[in-house]
């Protein structure tokens, strides 16, 4: 995205062969990794010459300024069955209204919930795109999932890694018809601010050394494991950006350890924020437990901080490329090895700068108009099969 907002790298340049009107459907609005592929994916197709609108079941962190033609189910989450009711009905409505050609659906329950009322509010084919971890989805979520795949509510349904996809290797052969792997883009997260000036927006103090993480407050994260880091080294300092129902728990972990004043809970920041957070760190560490893909570990990558991962199957193949890794894997619930992984780039510039170039060398491979172009190619493959009304 350049400066002024707008995503460059290219994407006009594949015109699709129709104009479609074409509807994407998600959980909650949030800055986490679905909504910013569903995001870009959006943008790609607009400068392609599609109508685009985002519906988001509900609101969680107060809107999605960043996107254009969006619109809200409900406030909050339903937690009674009578709010569920109005859910559905509000749901179908909005569907309805909007006509689309093309719907395209994103996390679990905007797959499993999205798909069968796309389909009461008319016959747009549903591209589902699997991009919840499924270590972390629920039971009867799974069960919906597997059933409409190998039913056919959806049309097609897409995985973002090799590991991802090989986790349906077992599910029906008419759920695995459907499979197309779509490899995610990334785009370069660069802000306005230097150095110096990005660290001071953070508040943090200048020859400090910076760790950081943009992901959700979640126990599934496991940035409990960052924090754990600090009372190792009294000169480090922590930046978490991101909300989540475990803020609470980590700030009373980081007031029990004695680091709270050396910890910054930023908050949910703007994809236009990212590179200004990112070029506050000296290194950017991602202890997550599951991983469909780890977009914001290759942000960090790409943008050429060097990054400390989980040591995932799947984070090894986003995160190496040509046997050349851009992170150090380690296992963060162990303290002393994550420690000394943090200690090795902050001692070593020679290998925090190979870090940070083999980082760089990824965008190559995760280019941002491939993934538009992907995206282009099934809005194009499904009308062939379903005219836009």
């Amino acid at each position: 995205m350049s400066a002024s907002g707008h995503i460059d790298d290219g994407l006009a340049a594949r015109p699709s062969r129709r104009r479609a009107r074409v509807l994407l459907v998600q959980t909650q609005a949030e800055n986490a990794g679905a909504q910013e592929i569903s995001r870009l994916v959006g943008a790609g197709l607009v400068a392609r010459g599609h109508l685009v609108h985002h519906l988001f079941f509900y609101d969680r962190t107060g809107g999605a300024p960043d996107l254009a033609s969006v619109e809200f189910c409900t406030h909050e989450r339903p937690h009674s069955p009578l709010a569920l009711l109005r859910f559905v009905l509000a749901t179908r409505r909005r569907i309805a209204d909007w006509r689309p050609d093309v719907v395209f659906t994103f996390q679990h329950w905007g797959n499993t919930l999205g798909a069968p009322l796309v389909r009461a509010a008319g016959h747009a084919p549903v591209v589902a795109n699997q991009v919840s971890s499924p270590a972390l989805v629920p039971l009867v979520a799974t069960l919906l999932d597997r059933l409409w795949g190998s039913l056919g509510l959806y049309r097609v349904i897409t995985t973002n890694s090799d590991d991802t996809h090989a986790f349906y290797s077992t599910y029906p052969a008419a759920y695995r018809a459907r499979l197309v792997r779509v490899p995610y883009g990334c785009e370069v997260k660069t802000g306005v601010l230097d150095r110096a000036a990005a660290r001071a927006a953070f508040g943090l103090p200048p020859d400090a050394a910076v760790i950081g993480c943009a992901a959700r407050l979640h126990p599934a994260k496991r940035l409990d494991c960052a924090l754990r880091l600090l009372p190792r080294r009294p000169d480090l300092h922590l930046l978490l950006a991101g909300q989540g129902p475990a803020r609470g728990e980590l700030e009373r972990l980081a007031a029990g350890l004695g680091v709270a004043e050396r910890v910054r809970f930023l908050g949910e920041l703007l994809p236009s924020r990212i590179g200004d957070f990112l070029a506050a760190l000296d290194a950017f560490v991602f202890p997550s437990a599951s991983e469909t893909f780890g977009l914001a570990g290759l942000e960090a990558a790409v943008a050429g901080v060097p990054v400390i991962a989980s040591d995932l199957r799947v984070l090894h193949e986003v995160l190496t490329w040509h046997d050349r890794p851009a992170a150090l894997f380690v296992d963060p619930t162990d303290t002393a090895a994550f420690a000394a992984a943090v200690d090795r780039i902050l001692a070593d510039p020679a290998l925090a700068a190979d870090l940070a170039a083999a980082g760089r060398a990824l965008h190559d491979r995760y280019r941002l108009d491939a993934m538009i172009d992907a995206y282009a190619d099934l809005v194009d493959r499904v009308l062939a099969v379903a005219p836009p009304a």
